[in-house]
């Protein structure tokens, strides 16, 4: 592949569909059918899963408490960084093709090291993604978005484009419009901005509005540098509420939304969801992807979970079907999530070590998306749910005081003189409990 003949993941064939495969038939896709049509897109323009390459091939298993456990073949081959890079990159498309994944996304510093300077740093990184773009045209797979990795670097201590120095704020700029070049470059269709170290560990030492006022100065730059290059993907801020700063700025979906709309941005960006960060913010599951696709701003899905029982990011593969469901139900009733897509987001546990894991743990989380997909599907074609929503809303489409409310006519001494006229509301079962059974049913 692109000038070598090793094999990464020697004796693991590509991924087949078996809808009759046995319980513990774990290679092979039993629900993920990519060609089948339903609801009128093949499976797989509904999905649009991608893979990450940070957790999938920089992640090794290391944590605050322990070294990494996991040994990838890739990293051991030679002692130079950019020919390790170049085997990771290999292998990355070997994987991606034997799963049939048909997209990846990435951060600039997964896949070029970082150089002495930026010079050095800007041309390991041009001569990594020549390479990728070979693998690309050999594989037919495409990227679904780039981002730069504004958080790793001990320079972005205090924030990148927060930082309280300008110099650091500068070097955040040179770095995202470098990676927003490569992500043109590499036909990515999208690009992300993580701010994971733009928020304050004290409210002691910080500017709030200072900082946010820069903030959205520096992304109306890269909307700017983004007409400049002729770049015709969509931008999108990913919410998280904490880690690694205490309080981050993009705290959740609607603070996003909101800070976007106040600074006049909220017609260039669009929300790249990751449910996990959602449950850190201390909503459902599926809140932030709601809350966004109700508003037109659901851009992309970072689809991973994370574990109840603890308080941190822990990036795990959704392979739980009422999630995936809820996150399914919105994608359709939005009519899809193009150009955007289901990137995992998501890493093997430190004790799964084997290559096979990392096959697997995919191979799970997409049968998970495309059962939910079929039961959603019916759903929305039984229509009955909606019905029952539907009703329950009826008093703003039946009567002349709903339709008033509704049309943004209706004024509070109007409102004051129907409530004497008609006395006080009758009570109406909220019938949560009948819309979780009925759900569930749909789960069957």
């Amino acid at each position: 592949m692109s000038g070598s003949t090793k094999e990464f993941f020697s004796g693991i064939k590509p991924i087949k569909y078996n809808p009759q495969a046995a319980a513990d038939e774990v290679l092979v896709f039993k629900h993920y059918n990519q060609d089948e049509v339903i609801l009128g897109k093949p499976m797989h323009e509904w999905l649009r899963f991608a893979v990450c390459f940070w957790h999938t091939f920089r992640g090794l298993g290391a944590d605050m408490f322990g070294a990494s456990t996991l040994d990838r073949p890739w990293d051991q081959q030679q002692s130079d960084p950019m020919s390790i890079a170049k085997d990771r990159l290999r292998a990355a498309f070997e994987f991606f093709s034997k799963l049939g994944i048909k997209y990846y996304t990435f951060h600039d510093r997964d896949i070029a090291p970082e150089g002495e300077t930026i010079e050095e740093t800007e041309r390991n990184l041009d001569e990594i993604v020549q390479l990728a773009k070979q693998l690309q045209k050999e594989t037919g797979i495409k990227c679904l978005w780039g981002t730069a990795n504004l958080f790793g670097n001990p320079r972005y201590m205090n924030g990148a484009a927060t930082n309280p120095d300008a110099h650091v704020f500068a070097y955040a700029a040179a770095q995202v419009k470098k990676a927003m070049e490569v992500t043109h470059e590499l036909g990515g269709e999208n690009y992300v901005f993580w701010g994971g170290r733009e928020g304050y560990m004290t409210l002691l030492n910080t500017d709030v509005r200072k900082e946010l006022d820069h903030f959205a100065a520096f992304l109306r730059m890269a909307v700017e540098h983004k007409k400049k290059i002729g770049f015709k993907g969509q931008l999108l801020i990913e919410p998280k509420p904490k880690e690694p700063t205490k309080h981050q700025y993009d705290y959740d979906a609607q603070t996003v939304m909101g800070f976007l709309n106040y600074y006049g941005l909220d017609k260039d960006f669009k929300l790249n969801i990751e449910p996990n960060h959602t449950t850190m913010a201390g909503h459902a599951y599926e809140h932030d992807v709601e809350m966004c696709s109700r508003y037109g701003m659901l851009g992309s899905i970072d689809s991973n979970t994370g574990d109840s029982s603890l308080g941190w990011d822990t990036d795990q593969f959704p392979m739980n079907l009422r999630d995936c469901a809820f996150l399914m139900r919105t994608i359709i009733a939005q009519g899809g999530l193009a150009p955007g897509g289901l990137n995992f987001d998501c890493k093997v546990r430190r004790e799964s070590t084997n290559l096979q894991d990392m096959f697997i743990a995919h191979i799970g989380a997409m049968d998970c998306f495309a059962l939910a997909l079929r039961k959603m599907a019916r759903l929305f074609e039984e229509k009955k749910y909606d019905a029952l929503v539907q009703q329950r809303y009826a008093s703003y489409a039946n009567t002349d005081i709903g339709k008033k409310i509704e049309s943004g006519k209706a004024t509070f001494d109007e409102l004051h003189a129907f409530i004497k006229k008609n006395g006080e509301p009758s009570k109406t079962s909220g019938e949560q409990e009948k819309y979780e059974a009925i759900f569930n049913r749909y789960l069957d």
